[in-house]
């Protein structure tokens, strides 16, 4: 988006009659995109019991009430104080453009009129508002829209921190296996390296041929050095490793390494 059309200050007018309340947070972070909110207003019958769930939102967002009685049952009171209020901010000469928040298709002739002017005029309705009225900005974006990329970007952020926190408990943990560990991380990596390099498809390294193996990897390697007499014991000692006994009479043993399918 070209750096002008980000620095516009907007004048966002919200008609409560017609705007989804749920939909607010996620309306406004699209606004921003578009440029400053220098005025947010919201315009709506305040004293009705129907509007009290909207009070935590407009706190949240910043959005200033005003109020328009309902003086007819079943007509929309707040189209004209919209209308009246967008042209005092139009020759206020404070904003470079407008943001309305509608499905009504009775703003049409306000949004011709303030795009007259020469200010650049964004709506925000759902699917069902009159083709007239979206025809009438310069661009209108649906609320269903909004939304559901809100909702995805939600979760993608959501995946992420899921993958940081995993990692980071990953490597936590090996840090404190490498604190309890009774040998070197090295020497842990070294014998788990060897293990896959002995492996079968089952995963498991002969014990005999995985101590021949470290000796030519690493000739001063010893399990002495680290306070066992036997590999098999230092092996056991290892959280890290299995070792698996085959055979009945002569037993033979193997080593598996628990972490190589993670």
């Amino acid at each position: 988006m070209p750096e002008s059309e980000k620095d516009l200050r907007l004048a966002v007018l919200i008609d409560a009659d017609n705007a989804s309340r749920t939909a607010m947070k996620d309306v406004m972070a699209e606004v921003a995109v578009y440029g400053t909110p220098t005025i947010k207003r919201i315009y709506g019958d305040w004293t009705s019991p129907n509007m009290n769930s909207w009070k935590s939102i407009l706190l949240e967002t910043a959005i200033t009430p005003i109020q328009q009685y309902s003086y007819t049952t079943g007509k929309n009171s707040t189209d004209s104080a919209m209308i009246i209020d967008a042209m005092d901010i139009l020759y206020s000469g404070n904003c470079d453009g407008f943001v309305l928040v509608s499905s009504d298709s009775d703003f049409t002739r306000l949004a011709t009129r303030l795009r007259e002017a020469g200010m650049k005029v964004y709506g925000m309705g759902e699917k069902k508002t009159p083709k007239p009225f979206i025809v009438a900005c310069d661009k209108f974006v649906y609320i269903e829209v909004i939304r559901a990329a809100a909702k995805q970007a939600a979760e993608a952020a959501k995946k992420k921190e899921e993958a940081q926190a995993k990692k980071s408990a990953k490597k936590e943990s090996k840090k404190a296996q490498a604190a309890s560990s009774p040998a070197p991380e090295e020497i842990v990596e070294l014998i788990a390296e060897s293990v896959e390099d002995l492996c079968e498809e089952d995963g498991l390294a002969h014990m005999g041929k995985l101590g021949n193996l470290l000796l030519k990897k690493q000739p001063d390697f010893d399990p002495r050095n680290y306070g066992f007499s036997k590999l098999s014991k230092l092996i056991r000692a290892l959280d890290r490793f299995q070792i698996v006994p085959q055979g009945e009479e002569n037993v033979e043993y193997y080593v598996r390494d628990n972490c190589a399918d993670k």
